[in-house]
C-alpha cells in the first residue's frame, strides 16, 4: 500500500493552501446562496429550472473541492480532530463555511506559525 504523503512544508505552499481555504469558504457560500435562491425561484415563484442546474453543478463542485482543501489545511495547519471536522461539518449550512473561515481567522488558525510550540495554541476549537 503506497504511502501517505507529507502535507507541503514550504511557506509558500502553506500560504497557497491557506489562500485557496479561505478564497473556497466564500465560493461555497456564494454557490450555496444561488442554489438556494433558484429553488426558492422555481418551487415558490413557478420560475425556470435552469437556476437550479446551473448552480447544482456549481455547488456541487464547490463543496467537493472545499472538502478536499479543507483536509489539506487541516493536515497542513495541524489543527486537532475537533477543529478539522469542524470545518469540514461548515460545509452543511448556507454560510457555515465563511463563518468557520472568520472563527479560525480571529483564533490564529490560518497562520503561519508552523512548529509543535505553536501547534497547541492553533488546535482549540
Amino acid at each position: 500500500m503506497p504511502a501517505i504523503p507529507a502535507p507541503p512544508s514550504s511557506p509558500r505552499s502553506r500560504a497557497r493552501i491557506r489562500t485557496a481555504f479561505r478564497v473556497l469558504a466564500v465560493v461555497e457560500a456564494l454557490t450555496w446562496a444561488g442554489l438556494l435562491a433558484s429553488m426558492g425561484w422555481h418551487y415558490l415563484l413557478d420560475g425556470s429550472r435552469h437556476g437550479i442546474e446551473v448552480f447544482g453543478s456549481l455547488h456541487g463542485g464547490a463543496f467537493l473541492l472545499y472538502g478536499a482543501v479543507a483536509l489539506l489545511t487541516w493536515a497542513v495547519q495541524r489543527w486537532s480532530s475537533g477543529v478539522g471536522l469542524l470545518a469540514l461539518l461548515a460545509a452543511l449550512p448556507p454560510g457555515g463555511t465563511v463563518v468557520f473561515e472568520v472563527w479560525a481567522q480571529r483564533r490564529g488558525l490560518l497562520d503561519d506559525r508552523p512548529g509543535p510550540s505553536s501547534a497547541s495554541a492553533r488546535t482549540r476549537p
